[in-house]
């Protein structure tokens, strides 16, 4: 819960400390930010790459989606840090139907032990299968394939972490000119998540404009010294004047 990294819509990297006082986060110190380097060694921005929507870390690797031309990269950001170069991970071609702006937002590599070790689990922002539910894809791992999400209330998948304890969290996102901004967080078992299962989930948090929240779009979970599973959440401004970027932590009750 101290150290971050995190990436930007512009295809850049940013790592940092989160500063506590007690354990409120009070600030980000020690920040760098650094482009994101292709395997040639140039910044993915000048490929026309930088919608960088997604990140996963596992074992030192770092894996980052491209919402808008439907690519992930991986990255050995435990040997180089920021230096890393991606390189590009073979993924399914219905991948490349889903729609340019809607394409995936959240990454989850799926731990050991669990019935698909190892597959990175990546879920679309709103491409829509035939039955109009929010496509997913489990990329690599014992069991490839596809899944989805049922969708309500016109809220767009937006990102996702998975707990200690072997849950999905799958962050949502609404906005309209009439209501403002509102997120939610589902909870999925880890073990629901399997080629063709259509995911549902029970509701973990809701929040619209009566709350201090603003357009929430990163997701990450830790486990505190004293135990406790912490949620770490981030908005995107959107380069707007009149949206924040802000950084709120939740502790998660036991079930």
């Amino acid at each position: 819960g101290s150290n971050f990294l995190a990436v930007t819509d512009r295809g850049y990297w940013l790592r940092g400390r989160i500063t506590y006082r007690g354990d409120v986060p009070t600030g980000i110190a020690d920040a760098e930010i650094a482009p994101m380097l292709y395997s040639d060694g140039r910044p993915i921005q000048g490929r026309g790459w930088y919608d960088t929507e997604a990140l996963a870390e596992d074992g030192g690797f770092a894996y980052v989606a491209l919402e808008r031309v439907h690519r992930i990269l991986k990255f050995d950001t435990g040997k180089r840090g920021l230096l890393a170069r991606g390189t590009l991970v073979p993924v399914p071609p219905e991948m490349s139907k889903l729609p340019s702006n809607k394409g995936i937002e959240c990454l989850m590599v799926a731990p050991k032990g669990s019935p698909i070790a190892g597959a990175l689990i990546a879920i679309s922002e709103r491409g829509l299968d035939e039955a109009k539910n929010i496509r997913g894809f489990l990329i690599g791992g014992p069991k490839p394939g596809v899944f989805s999400v049922k969708p309500a209330d016109d809220y767009d998948v937006v990102d996702c972490a998975l707990t200690p304890n072997s849950d999905a969290l799958i962050l949502e996102r609404h906005f309209s000119w009439r209501r403002g901004v509102a997120m939610r967080i589902r909870r999925v078992p880890l073990a629901d998540i399997v080629p063709g299962a259509v995911l549902d989930g029970s509701l973990l948090i809701s929040a619209d404009m009566g709350f201090q929240i603003d357009n929430m779009e990163g997701l990450s979970v830790h486990r505190a010294a004293n135990g406790e599973t912490v949620l770490t959440l981030v908005s995107d401004d959107n380069f707007s004047l009149i949206q924040r970027t802000i950084l709120l932590q939740f502790t998660l009750p036991d079930k």
